[in-house]
């Protein structure tokens, strides 16, 4: 199975910038989209062979999430049944015989960390959310986490210590999900790799200097650590300040 997750950065300006041409070629089994900045109605896409699922926000032209699907799943949630995280159309869950599949879009800490407080409260519902799932069936989850886990997942780690997505707090928690038993799989595969991010600065010429971060993530529960056959960084793909990232499993 092959799935893609995207930050499109608003679907509308990127669908003008490639986003249908990619989506056929990738030709993905579930293809998921993070900060879609649309409600309902605002974009149509015509997705043959795919069931669609929206997440949108209260606040116009912020945040959301997507799955497009070739199967169909047995249940749908939106959010984590938590009300004060469920405004912002940053998770959907699809359930499938064999595991569960979410998409998530991790909220941002924000300039000067203004948001670091109310992103610990959703790290630790996430989390719970996630355990709770495990409980039935393992879990794949995939998205734009909003994190830099370690050093080597940026470009500049000394100049942006304490920025938000590579505060000390923000890193910990990534630490404290992997440690409750899931796998980042990228690092899984490529554990030493340098210089291959998923989100560039649209400032200073970033992508092209290469000064990026590696922010976008599969991860999943050790359980399906067996099925794991390779996960990619899509960095050759424009479109977004982000490029997709894919999970290839058995």
């Amino acid at each position: 199975m092959k799935f893609v997750s995207w930050n499109v950065n608003g679907i509308r300006a990127c669908m003008k910038k490639g986003f249908m041409d990619f989506f056929k070629e990738a030709d993905a089994d579930i293809f998921c989209l993070q900060e879609t900045k649309v409600q309902e109605g605002q974009v149509e896409l015509d997705l043959p062979g795919y069931h669609q699922y929206w997440n949108y926000a209260e606040k116009k032209g912020y945040s959301g999430t997507a799955i497009f699907t070739k199967q169909e799943p047995l249940n749908v949630s939106y959010g984590m049944g938590v009300p004060e995280h469920d405004t912002e159309g940053r998770l959907i869950t699809l359930e499938y015989p064999d595991f569960y599949f979410a998409t998530v879009y991790t909220p941002n800490s924000k300039a000067e960390l203004a948001r670091l407080d109310y992103r610990m409260e959703w790290e630790d519902a996430f989390l719970s959310y996630l355990k709770e799932l495990e409980k039935d069936k393992p879990v794949v989850f995939c998205g734009d986490l909003n994190v830099a886990h370690e050093e080597i997942d940026l470009k500049n780690p000394k100049t942006n210590h304490h920025n938000a997505g590579f505060s000390d707090e923000e890193r910990e928690k990534c630490t404290r999900l992997l440690n409750a038993g899931f796998i980042d799989t990228y690092r899984y595969f490529y554990p030493d790799q340098e210089g291959t991010y998923s989100w560039w600065s649209y400032r200073f010429h970033a992508r092209e200097k290469n000064a990026g971060w590696q922010i976008d993530y599969f991860i999943v529960s050790k359980a399906l650590e067996g099925r794991l056959m390779d996960a990619k960084i899509l960095t050759d793909v424009q479109g977004s300040d982000h490029c997709p990232v894919e999970l290839d499993l058995k």
